[in-house]
């Protein structure tokens, strides 16, 4: 291999924190899309008071993942209910798995690292 077919990677940056509001803004067992770093996020407080987020499109058909239904297990696209799994984000359904992102609830802020 010569010098000039190798390939320089870019270098890898750790996900940075960001406030996008508060927990309390979420109702329990609903979902909101923020703009986060210039990300869209989906995130949601499930009724049992855990946190997610993943991105706010299903790789299936683009559909609004902040519409969908969710319970502890699973979060179901509101278009064509592809169903994901919050433990690993791999698809019940077949379909490509979605993005996740560290999410937390800092003092009451809502924290999401991108």
């Amino acid at each position: 291999m010569s010098v000039s077919e190798l390939t320089v990677a870019a270098p890898v940056t750790a996900p940075t924190a960001h406030v996008v509001g508060r927990v309390e803004e979420i109702p329990p067992g609903e979902g909101r899309t923020f703009v986060v770093a210039g990300t869209q996020v989906a995130v949601f407080r499930l009724r049992n008071g855990s946190l997610h987020a993943t991105q706010a499109s299903c790789p299936h058909a683009g559909g609004p993942l902040a519409d969908g239904q969710t319970d502890v297990d699973v979060l179901v696209c509101p278009l064509h209910q592809y169903a994901y799994r919050w433990s690993d984000g791999a698809s019940t359904s077949g379909a490509a798995a979605l993005r996740r992102f560290p999410v937390r609830d800092r003092d009451g802020d809502l924290v999401v690292e991108v």
